[in-house]
C-alpha cells in the first residue's frame, strides 16, 4: 500500500515508524522541517518530501497521483482538512485520514459525512487520550484498560501485588477462585521478559499481567491480582489544554475535580465552561499550591500540559507530597521507560494510544481494533473470522488446532452479543470477532494471513 503521511511531529513519526515496518507499505513523509525529515530518512526505509502538505505541488511530488492513502497528521486541523480536499479533488486518493484536534470540528459530525468534507476517517489524539485516562480512573490499580467489541470486552494490564488472591498461585486455580466469572490471562511480563501463561504458571509479585474479560467481570479479576482499591473520588488535573479540559468535563459529574492552569486567560475560559470543576490559576509544580490544595488526599494527579518536562516534575512532586497515584503525559518513549513504575505510576503516550486507531484503519482485511502495547513491541487485535472449515484456517477449528505464531494468544471471542473466553477447546465460528494478543508485533502479518479466506485448505 502506498501511504503519504503529512506531518513529522511525534504522532507522524510514530505512524511512519509503525507503517514502514510492515512489508506491504511504501511510505512517504511530508513536512516543512528539513532536519526532521533527514533524521527520519536516516532511521527508516521511507521517502521524504519537504513542503506544505496542503499544496497541490507538494502532494504531487510526494506521489499523490497513485497513492492509496493520505494520512494528514500535522498540528493544524485546517491544513489536514485542506490536504484531504486537495488529494480528493486533484488526485482522487481513495482513502483520506485527518487528525482533528479541535472539539469545535469533531462535535459536528455532519462535517465528515459523505458528500461533505473529503475526509473518510478522523483521528483525534486528544479525545483518545482523554478516553484512555478516563478508563484508568474508572478501574483503580489498572495500568492499561483497552476496549474491544464496542466496550463489551476489555483488555486490562495490572501489576500483581501481594494481597491479590492469585498472587503466589498457579493460573489453573483462577477457575476455583471465581467460578461464576470467566477471564483469560493473555500475557505475563516479568521485568522485560515475556512469560507464556499456562495452567502451572505461578503469578509472582511485580508481574505485569494482561487479562481479557467481559466488562462486568473486570473488577472480580483485578481482585485476583491485587487488593481491591477504593473508588477514585478526588482528581487533580494539571493543564487546561485540549486534553485537560476534556478530561475535567468527562469526570466532573462523578468525581471531585480540580484543574490547575498557569495561563490566566485559559484558566478563566475553562472556569466559564466547566460546571462542577474548581479551576485554579497557578503552577502545578508549585509545592505550596499543591499542599494548600490538599494534594495528600488526592486519589489521582494527572499532568497533561504541553511541556513533558513540566508534566514529569509536577507528577513526581505530587507523588512525593502524598498523591495516591500520578500520571503524566510524556511524548518521548525514552522518558516514559525511565519514569513509569518509579515515581510516576502511569506514563501516558499520545502516540502509542493514537497509533492503534490508525493501524486498524490502514490494515487490509476485517481488522476492527488495534491497540499498541509496551511501547509498540506488542499488539492486541480484534479481527473477524470469515469462511468455513474448507477455506479458512481458523473457522470450524478448536483454538488448540490453530497454528498461531509464537507468543500469540486468542483471548476472547465475541459472537453476536455473547462473549466467549478463548480456552483450548473453544471452536471459532464464521463471523466471530476474535481478540488476539501478540507479545511480538512482528507476527502481525502471519496472523493476518491466518485469517484470510483461501480457495481451499482441506
Amino acid at each position: 500500500m502506498k501511504i503519504i503521511i503529512l506531518g513529522a511531529g511525534q504522532v507522524g513519526k510514530t505512524a511512519a515508524y509503525h507503517l514502514s515496518r510492515e512489508q506491504a507499505n511504501d511510505v512517504t513523509v511530508v513536512d516543512t522541517d528539513d532536519d526532521v525529515l533527514r533524521d527520519l530518512q536516516d532511521r527508516l526505509d521511507i521517502r521524504t518530501v519537504s513542503g506544505n502538505g496542503a499544496h497541490p505541488g507538494v502532494l504531487d511530488a510526494a506521489g499523490a497521483s497513485d497513492a492509496d492513502m493520505i494520512v494528514a497528521l500535522t498540528n493544524s486541523d485546517e491544513v489536514n482538512m485542506v490536504a484531504c480536499e486537495v488529494a480528493h479533488a486533484l488526485f482522487r486518493t481513495p482513502r483520506k485520514i485527518a487528525r482533528i484536534r479541535s472539539s469545535d470540528y469533531t462535535s459536528h459530525a455532519r462535517l465528515f459525512d459523505e458528500g461533505a468534507l473529503a475526509v473518510d476517517h478522523i483521528i483525534s489524539p486528544e479525545q483518545l487520550v482523554t478516553e484512555y485516562v478516563e478508563r484508568l480512573i474508572r478501574y483503580p490499580g489498572a495500568l492499561q484498560v483497552l476496549d474491544f467489541a464496542d466496550g463489551r470486552v476489555r483488555l486490562v494490564g495490572v501489576r500483581a501485588i501481594e494481597g491479590g488472591k492469585l498472587v503466589g498461585h498457579q493460573l489453573r486455580e483462577l477457575r476455583n477462585h471465581i467460578p461464576q466469572r470467566d477471564a483469560r490471562v493473555a500475557a505475563i511480563y516479568r521485568g522485560q521478559r515475556s512469560i507464556k501463561p499456562e495452567g502451572d504458571t505461578v503469578i509472582e509479585t511485580g508481574d505485569e499481567v494482561f487479562f481479557i474479560a467481559a466488562r462486568d467481570d473486570i473488577r472480580a479479576m483485578m481482585k485476583e491480582l491485587r487488593a481491591e482499591e477504593s473508588p477514585i473520588r478526588r482528581v487533580v488535573i494539571a493543564g487546561a489544554g485540549n486534553i485537560g479540559f476534556r478530561l475535567a468535563s468527562a469526570l466532573e459529574d462523578k468525581n471531585k475535580v480540580k484543574l490547575i492552569e498557569r495561563d490566566p486567560r485559559r484558566a478563566r475560559r475553562a472556569s466559564e465552561r466547566l460546571r462542577n470543576t474548581l479551576v485554579l490559576n497557578g503552577d502545578a509544580a508549585d509545592e505550596d499550591l499543591l499542599i494548600e490544595e490538599n494534594i495528600d488526599s488526592t486519589d489521582v494527579f494527572v499532568s497533561l500540559t504541553n511541556a513533558e518536562e513540566a508534566n514529569i516534575l509536577s507528577a513526581m512532586l505530587a507523588k512525593r507530597l502524598g498523591a495516591h497515584k500520578v500520571m503524566a503525559l510524556i511524548n518521548r518513549p525514552s522518558y516514559s521507560d525511565l519514569m513509569e513504575g518509579g515515581s510516576i505510576d502511569v506514563a501516558l503516550s499520545p502516540q502509542t494510544i493514537t497509533i492503534g486507531a490508525l493501524l486498524a484503519y490502514v490494515r487490509r482485511g476485517d481488522v476492527s481494533k488495534v491497540h499498541s502495547l509496551r511501547r509498540g513491541a506488542a499488539e492486541a487485535i480484534e479481527t473477524v473470522a470469515h469462511g468455513d472449515s474448507r477455506n479458512s484456517k481458523v473457522v470450524g477449528r478448536r483454538i488448540e488446532e490453530i497454528p498461531l505464531p509464537e507468543g500469540t494468544t486468542i483471548g476472547a471471542i465475541v459472537r453476536g452479543e455473547e462473549v466467549v473466553m478463548g480456552h483450548h477447546d473453544t471452536v471459532i465460528e464464521a463471523d466471530d470477532h476474535v481478540i488476539l494478543f501478540l507479545t511480538d508485533r512482528r507476527h502481525v502479518e502471519a496472523v493476518g494471513k491466518l485469517f484470510q479466506v483461501g480457495a481451499s485448505f482441506a
